[in-house]
């Protein structure tokens, strides 16, 4: 599949296939031809226009005295929205979960202090998989090569530090200091960002925005991302093999991971489940890549803390088939996944694995999977299994009346709020357990950072996923210590006009770190966060706060926020016990602390 930058619009892929412009916002863009000499042929103005033209509308921000200039020329292409944030690092993270809803995100700080700061959200885009565009304000062109000292660098005449810090979380990096070669780094770039599906580093000496250049002529010039193909052999041989491995096997299963989402592959995916009738189930960071309404669907396999029973078949299946899996720590519950290599087919997005036998290289894991299920017999053993042993939830036992609130019970009403108008944002800790748990509809969305796992990822993630998917209304579920780190950009949330609701869970520190090791660093100062909110707020802009001790100040509050309040940015803090916490919490961190604390190998 091509992505076409200059001329997009025959570039029509799926609408969440990352790093491509979704269906719905597919346009066709025409730019007349404008003279070099014009004052619109510039560097600036390049730059933003070929954002818009990969389908960004919305580029998030921090202005710096070395980024002002590109500024004024971002703002002034038409189609292209600022939306500048509280800081560097919630910019990153608004750009990540715009990338997540959108296909591609950007982000512009300026140099060193605003590099350094957004380098955490940038490592997240990279271990999730996100294209991301990182542009930074850089030095003046002259001053590059000189023996000067510059402010917003430590001091030495060396402005390569920036560079250097981010050449390990970038597919990409280029530093454009000079015009004649500029518009084919930031061309190079921008496909590098959609081709590798990996967040890139772009440079712009703060001199150059303004200036016309011939290579920035308005006419835009086709330029392509060759797609990727499958070695015809390679794919072949790997369906054989594979269909050979399955069929010959009496209860076979497939798992989805998250690596689908890079690999384009979730429909092809859902393909081989509707032709092979195996159980479906996915890997914890997989959940909403694969329709949890799909008749075979099974739930999250997540070793000891999988959804109920879907362990059990999983576990006890004679081949299995994880498509995109990422098996760390964490996925694996410390190392403590129950799985045979010897039974398993590992497709990962340009490579397959079968068993302790043969690999296939370049071969790509739509390629496959599609033809994969062209080969397959029928074999529904492992759903019927399934239901054999199936037992239907039971529901938590009933809250007397002003009871204080318990967790399950906030989320079998949260689990009535989901549509497919709506959208989970879950924040690493306890919210990732809980909401692992809910049940989504055809069309809700669902995000978290489950590889990098960086607390207070959520609150600018939600900036951008609700910027870049404004159809939605946007549930975020975070935990109070998380919300500590990154709490100011509920301010951005108000100026863009966000109708998010946030669940603020108030339970006194770091649940989850308390779960893996207890001390006394993870109790946290409490805030009043419904008068944050409300200072934040200050009268502009629409929001709505609240607090709720018990199920019916809850039942109220949703009412409010759902009916009354809809076009609100709504916070709504659940006071909860410090212990109340997910089961699965307490198995899986007992698990991981012991991974953790294990002893040095002998010498």
């Amino acid at each position: 599949m091509d992505v076409k930058i200059g001329a997009i619009d025959t570039c029509k892929p799926p609408h969440n296939d990352v790093g491509c412009l979704p269906t719905t916002n597919a346009v066709t863009i025409h730019t007349p031809n404008v003279p070099f000499t014009s004052p619109e042929s510039t560097l600036g103005r390049h730059i933003a226009r070929r954002l818009v033209q990969v389908g960004i509308t919305d580029i998030f921000g921090v202005p710096g005295d070395f980024n002002l200039t590109l500024l004024d020329h971002l703002i002034a292409e038409h189609g292209l929205n600022f939306v500048g944030c509280c800081n560097e690092l919630n910019a990153g993270y608004a750009a990540d979960g715009y990338a997540r809803a959108r296909g591609v995100g950007a982000c512009v700080v300026t140099f060193t202090v605003g590099g350094l700061s957004v380098l955490n959200a940038i490592a997240g885009a990279y271990s999730e998989n996100l294209p991301l565009i990182c542009i930074v304000g850089g030095p003046n062109s002259n001053d590059y090569g000189t023996n000067r000292v510059l402010h917003h660098t430590i001091g030495l005449p060396d402005f390569s530090q920036e560079l250097r810090c981010f050449q390990t979380i970038t597919c990409y990096q280029a530093v454009v200091n000079n015009l004649e070669d500029a518009h084919e780094m930031i061309d190079t770039a921008i496909s590098t960002s959609l081709k590798e599906s990996k967040p890139v580093y772009i440079s712009i000496s703060c001199n150059l925005p303004g200036i016309p250049h011939p290579t920035f002529s308005r006419e835009p010039v086709p330029f392509c991302i060759s797609p990727r193909l499958s070695n015809q052999m390679g794919l072949e041989a790997a369906v054989e093999a594979a269909a050979e491995f399955l069929n010959k096997a009496v209860k076979p299963v497939i798992v989805g991971g998250p690596k689908m989402r890079v690999a384009k592959a979730r429909d092809a995916f859902v393909e081989l489940a509707n032709a092979s009738g195996y159980a479906v189930a996915v890997m914890p960071s997989a959940k909403g890549m694969v329709p949890e309404h799909h008749p075979h669907f099974i739930g999250t396999y997540w070793g000891a803390v999988s959804t109920a029973f879907c362990a059990e078949i999983v576990e006890s299946a004679d081949a299995y088939l994880f498509a995109g899996p990422i098996f760390n720590d964490y996925s694996s519950v410390g190392y403590s996944l129950l799985l045979k290599k010897e039974k398993a087919i590992i497709v990962q997005p340009d490579r397959v694995t079968i068993a302790n036998g043969p690999a296939f290289g370049c071969v790509l894991m739509k390629d496959f999977l599609v033809a994969l299920a062209k080969r397959l017999k029928h074999n529904p053993t492992a759903h019927e299994n399934y239901h054999r042993i199936y037992v239907p939830e039971g529901h938590p036992v009933k809250c007397e009346p002003k009871e204080a609130l318990r967790v399950n019970i906030l989320f079998e009403h949260i689990q009535r709020m989901l549509s497919g108008d709506t959208a989970v944002i879950a924040e690493t800790g306890d919210s990732w357990f809980n909401c692992q748990k809910l049940k989504l509809p055809k069309g809700c969305g669902y995000e978290f950072q489950m590889q990098y796992g960086s607390i207070g990822w959520s609150v600018g993630a939600t900036v951008g996923y609700a910027q870049a998917a404004q159809e939605k209304r946007v549930l975020a579920f975070i935990g109070d210590g998380s919300f500590q780190v990154t709490a100011q950009d509920i301010s951005t949330m108000l100026q863009c006009g966000q109708r998010t609701i946030i669940f603020l869970i108030n339970n006194g520190g770091y649940t989850i770190e308390v779960e893996i090791h207890d001390g006394p660093y993870n109790v946290i100062k409490n805030w009043n966060y419904t008068g944050l909110v409300d200072a934040i707020h200050n009268g502009q802009g629409k929001c709505w706060t609240t607090k709720v001790r018990c199920e019916e100040e809850l039942v109220e509050a949703i009412e409010t926020a759902t009916e009354a309040k809809k076009d609100c940015l709504c916070f709504i803090e659940v006071i909860v016990h410090k212990d109340d916490t997910s089961k699965e919490l307490l198995e899986w961190g007992s698990r991981v602390s012991a991974a953790n604390s294990r002893p040095p190998n002998p010498q």
